[in-house]
């Protein structure tokens, strides 16, 4: 299989610093697959503030570490980093417990996503691991219906909405 950080392929493993509880800590991700780990930059380190509600831009208390890549080493093995500049573009990799890549988005820097999405792609993922004769249509929401991915099982789907 190729190495590139591609939806089914081997999530890239990385060991970087985090903090997590206000602490840092060294993280390592083949050990620790049922995390969630946000990567921050260390100027956003700076910038952050970790104990701040998200209503008033801040991250809220946050469950999960949060890991700096100074070394840009997991930016670059995820391909996200910009060489010259130094610096990694929006990079969102939802990856399984099993260390596959389930979803990746990449974003130009001018352009932020939504938390709020990011949550129903997760939500949908893992819908379709516990129901794997069932996909989730466009704009799907948890609780809603689901389809089953075959043209004539679907149109009962589409009869419904």
């Amino acid at each position: 299989k190729s190495k590139l950080p591609l939806v089914g392929n081997t999530a890239p493993d990385f060991e970087a610093e985090a903090v997590f509880d206000l602490e840092f800590i060294k993280h390592n991700w083949q050990n620790c697959m049922d995390s969630v780990f946000l990567f921050f930059s260390e100027t956003c380190y700076k910038e952050l503030e970790f104990q701040t509600d998200r209503k008033s831009g801040g991250l809220g208390h946050l469950k999960y570490p949060l890991v700096s890549d100074i070394t840009k080493s997991t930016s670059k093995s995820y391909g996200v980093l910009i060489p010259d500049q130094g610096i990694a573009l929006r990079g969102l990799f939802i990856i399984d417990k099993e260390g596959v890549i389930q979803h990746s988005t990449i974003n130009n820097l001018a352009i932020g996503r939504s938390v709020d999405e990011t949550k129903i792609t997760l939500q949908a993922l893992q819908y379709v691991q516990e129901n794997p004769d069932e996909v989730c249509p466009a704009g799907w929401k948890p609780g809603e219906k689901s389809m089953k991915p075959d043209p004539k099982l679907s149109k009962d789907y589409f009869a419904a909405v």
